[in-house]
């Protein structure tokens, strides 16, 4: 009713909510589109996070003249800027003093919670969220703020946010028997996986992997954010689908970044399909089952949170 939206115009007009958790207070900012939050990066000075970006490892000699006949095609010019600005997000830590990183980091745990209310900077609540501790930002190290901004995409986009909440739902999975429940339970740290998936981006990014479908669009964070929900997209099915568990997840994030790299177009494709809900969405081909030497070698990758980008020779990077 007009009355009911009037009310609720002028709850969300408090300048703030006082939690009682210890006195902490957060600020009830309206949710952040990620229009607006990139706008405020486009404009921000990152001169500092600028300084931290590596330079991609070129190759030399036989192998260079390999990669310019057999290789990814270089970004044209016009897009190295937007490129440059996704790797100074990616060096760009949290920042308690900037109200539009709060923001953000507000309106994803909003959007996948589904509630109305704001939530203190620290505490246990975002460990259920899928971060590993009481501080977000201790997770971002080698992603920064790009890993927050594709979250934001993921739950602000209206036609990736249905499939947000599904993936998250997924994530708080549990089991009806307790004894057995690190052998069935399909729940796994939302924020640590989407931190790996942002960091597989990154590192294809690196790699020009995807200069090809930049160019054809004339758009690099674009591309980054639907490789993103992509990839997203392809680890969800696989997990529900074949009831994976959070042992498993090593082998498949190094599957995933393996298709990242070498079939960016139809882990592209597979979204699209999703998006329009077209017969095609739904004939995903998941993994080839993995050998005995596969699996021997899922067992020695480390499903980590923390991640970090490393300066390596194009087509040699690894899982951290």
């Amino acid at each position: 009713s007009e009355e009911l939206r009037r009310a609720q115009e002028e709850w969300e007009a408090v300048e703030e909510i006082q939690l009682g958790l210890g006195g902490t207070s957060v600020t009830a900012a309206p949710p952040i589109s990620f229009n607006e939050a990139l706008q405020y990066f486009q404009t921000a000075d990152l001169s500092e996070c600028r300084k931290k970006v590596r330079a991609t490892v070129r190759r030399q000699g036989l192998a260079a003249l390999v990669r310019f006949l057999f290789g990814p095609p270089r970004l044209q010019p016009q897009l190295q800027g937007e490129r440059e600005l996704a790797l100074a997000m990616a060096q760009c830590g949290l920042d308690d003093n900037e109200r539009v990183h709060m923001r953000i980091l507000q309106t994803i745990y909003k959007k996948l919670t589904r509630s109305r209310w704001g939530c203190p900077r620290y505490g246990a609540h975002w460990e259920e969220l899928g971060f590993q501790g009481a501080d977000p930002g201790t997770d971002l190290r080698g992603t920064g703020m790009l890993a927050l901004m594709q979250m934001l995409f993921f739950v602000m986009d209206a036609q990736t946010l249905p499939l947000a909440q599904e993936i998250f739902t997924l994530s708080q999975h549990e089991t009806q028997a307790p004894a057995i429940t690190l052998l069935l339970s399909q729940n796994f740290p939302f924020c640590i996986m989407s931190v790996n998936i942002t960091r597989i981006v990154l590192q294809a990014l690196r790699e020009e992997r995807l200069s090809r479908e930049c160019n054809r669009r004339q758009q690099v964070i674009a591309v980054l954010n639907d490789l993103y929900a992509a990839a997203f997209l392809q680890l969800y099915r696989v997990w529900k689908r074949q009831h994976k568990t959070i042992a498993d997840s090593g082998f498949l994030l190094k599957e995933l970044e393996l298709s990242a790299k070498k079939k960016p177009k139809q882990l592209l494709k597979s979204l699209e399909a999703y998006v329009n809900r077209s017969p095609a969405a739904d004939g995903f081909q998941p993994p080839s089952p993995s050998s005995a030497a596969n699996s021997r070698a899922a067992e020695e990758i480390n499903f980590t949170g923390v991640c970090e980008l490393r300066v390596e020779l194009e087509g040699e990077s690894r899982l951290i």
